[in-house]
């Protein structure tokens, strides 16, 4: 299925859960799309209902109300087997299964192809071959998926995904028990597939510095509203900002990311070359409560031009001068002399 469109459309969509007779909304009104080629982060805080919205468009969870449409049909219309080949879904949870090898967890991904005896061609076999080879998991296909990595057991359920071959993914929290480098890593595996193979793939997330520097669309979870939009359109219209409620966090319009704020100790400015020390140097001095300015700064630093062996020149209030070798001892100089310990 790797020519086949869908786009999906949600229209006015109330999702929740059931408390005895009775119904509780978690979200309404949500209005959002997704299309073929799009890779796509939900974005929000705990608890304000972005997995019970994944369950929703996977069918696991019925609609309050409102439409979920797949190529302008319902949702609701497509038999279980028709939805397994429309779309595929791999939940938060760590999986840790027994006696299963990597080979035959991607071959339980060929079940909406396969005979009534759940017989592989040689045309699903290619197919295993293939996801295989895209995740990185070339030679684990033997390996048993309970004495493999966090990150490689997430990229054997990625794989799996592919193997079903469905033009609409969808991943419940997939960077949840990475590390770092495996969370940039899944998520530019997920960027490189949607390019190449057309599908549509939305992944919920917390890694908001990650998800914006991949995805093509961003669906923002607020209090009382879900946003869509490219995530610098969403910068720019401020709607991070809305996040948190919060006199600690904020979110840094500039540099992209959620920040804790910071009691003010001075203000700075900074001469020499910008660059990497540069930028790097105005980073640690916010971390520790100074403010950049140009007009009468407390401190004036002097960055050095060279990378090997550099030494910044400071200035504190027109009269001590102190020359220092490492950012370390810049920042623990600075926060002695100026907060009052």
């Amino acid at each position: 299925m790797r020519n086949q469109q869908v786009n999906i459309t949600v229209q006015n969509l109330s999702v929740g859960y059931k408390k005895g007779k009775s119904f509780v909304a978690i979200k309404e009104g949500i209005n959002v799309n997704a299309h073929s080629g799009e890779l796509i982060a939900l974005i929000g805080s705990n608890g304000i209902g972005k997995s019970t919205l994944l369950r929703t468009l996977t069918g696991f969870q019925k609609a309050l109300s409102g439409e979920i449409l797949f190529n302008d049909r319902k949702l609701g219309s497509f038999s279980i087997k028709e939805l397994a080949r429309v779309l595929s879904f791999v939940s938060t949870e760590a999986i840790r299964v027994q006696n299963l090898r990597v080979w035959e967890l991607l071959a339980m991904g060929r079940y909406p192809y396969t005979n009534l005896m759940g017989t592989l061609t040689d045309e699903d076999n290619r197919i295993i071959k293939r996801a295989i080879q895209q995740v990185g998991l070339a030679g684990y296909e033997d390996r048993m998926i309970d004495q493999i990595s966090d990150g490689e057991r997430q990229r054997a359920m990625i794989a799996r995904t592919l193997v079903q071959d469905t033009p609409l993914i969808i991943l419940d929290e997939p960077t949840a028990f990475l590390d770092i480098r495996n969370k940039y890593e899944i998520i530019h595996l997920l960027h490189d597939f949607v390019k190449t193979e057309n599908k549509t793939v939305l992944f919920s997330t917390h890694d908001l510095n990650i998800s914006t520097s991949e995805v093509d669309k961003i669906w923002l979870m607020l209090d009382d509203k879900v946003v869509e939009g490219a995530p610098e359109d969403l910068i720019l219209a401020g709607n991070f900002d809305q996040m948190f409620h919060s006199n600690k966090v904020y979110f840094n319009g500039e540099s992209g990311d959620f920040m804790l704020r910071k009691n003010v100790i001075g203000t700075y400015t900074l001469k020499g070359p910008e660059g990497k020390i540069f930028n790097w140097t105005c980073r640690a001095l916010q971390r520790i409560g100074l403010v950049y300015t140009e007009t009468d700064p407390l401190v004036m630093i002097n960055i050095p031009n060279m990378e090997e062996n550099p030494v910044w020149k400071v200035e504190i209030n027109s009269k001590e001068r102190l020359e220092i070798s490492s950012l370390y001892e810049l920042t623990a100089e600075l926060y002695k002399r100026l907060s009052g310990l």
